[in-house]
């Protein structure tokens, strides 16, 4: 059983034709996830949905204001502001705006082979809390993004694009941090800290200890706590940021490659051409080769 209002002032909807949920499932980009329906809903007073059978599709609500709830799998949830929920397909499930303080919502029904990679913030309430650095308004963006492509029509560019945006939108809410720290680096957290050092001196040599000493831990202590947060171990992260800037050098410098090594702190060339292939599977030289070439096709 469905309910719903004759409409809700300012509301935006599209419902793709399934001839084009065909064409998403058979392009290799976007039948890893792609979009059936979408739309935005403010101030939906008598907002309200009963599915006993569920739908095909997943379904996202992300409340922005107001509040209202949702009964999934047994359960009642409360939705307010920045609450997020997905309703898995296929699971039996109602929902409907607060009478008092109906919410609006952004939501959209998706499916695709790459769903499971999000399986672990399906079918419970997403909390997105206050911060400094939440980045509410960058989400509304993605969700807008979205929709005016789909506005535009279904040209395979269009598409494409929306199911790249579809997988930054869920990534938002099941990589929350991450999200976040592209806004500013949490000055509080060791590890953002050390990091933040190590970048600070890629043309300096720095050692466990000096990293260990900056974030106030023992070496041991240090390396056991940077590996847990990052799978990597301290002195490898190091590593790795300093081949990313000398790939930066490679590409947009004419630095020789002695000049790049010495610079970066490797004492002899052979030491850093070794380090360079270990983590990019190829030697300096082939990569500004390759580059290069690359370049001039562009």
């Amino acid at each position: 059983m469905e309910k719903l209002s004759e409409g809700f002032k300012g509301e935006k909807i599209i419902r793709t034709p399934k001839r084009i949920w065909q064409i998403q499932t058979e392009n290799p980009i976007c039948k890893q996830l792609y979009i059936t329906d979408i739309g935005y809903y403010p101030k939906a007073k008598y907002h309200y949905f009963e599915r006993p059978r569920g739908r095909k599709e997943n379904v996202l609500i992300y409340c922005e204001n107001g509040q209202g709830w949702i009964e999934c799998n047994g359960a009642v949830h409360s939705l307010t502001s920045n609450r997020a929920f997905i309703i898995p397909s296929s699971q039996t499930h109602a929902y409907g705006a607060n009478n008092d303080d109906p919410w609006s919502i952004y939501w959209f029904h998706f499916m695709g082979e790459n769903v499971s990679l999000f399986s672990n913030i399906m079918g419970m309430a997403i909390h997105i809390e206050e911060s400094d650095k939440s980045r509410y308004d960058d989400r509304f963006k993605l969700f807008e993004e979205m929709y005016q492509n789909l506005e535009m029509g279904y040209s395979p560019e269009n598409l494409e694009y929306v199911s790249i945006c579809l997988m930054h939108f869920l990534a938002s809410l099941k990589y929350v941090n991450q999200f976040r720290e592209i806004k500013k680096a949490k000055h509080t957290d060791v590890i953002q800290k050390s990091i933040q050092y190590m970048k600070e001196n890629l043309e300096n040599k720095i050692s466990l200890d000096d990293l260990a000493k900056q974030a106030s831990y023992s070496p041991s202590h240090f390396c056991v706590f940077f590996t847990q947060k990052t799978s990597y171990g301290p002195m490898e992260y190091y590593n790795q940021l300093k081949i990313q800037r000398a790939c930066t050098y490679l590409q947009f410098s004419d630095m020789k490659i002695k000049e790049i090594a010495f610079r970066l702190g490797y004492y002899d060339p052979f030491h850093f051409s070794k380090s360079f292939k270990q983590e990019m599977e190829i030697t300096p030289k082939e990569f500004r080769i390759i580059h290069a070439k690359n370049q001039l096709i562009t």
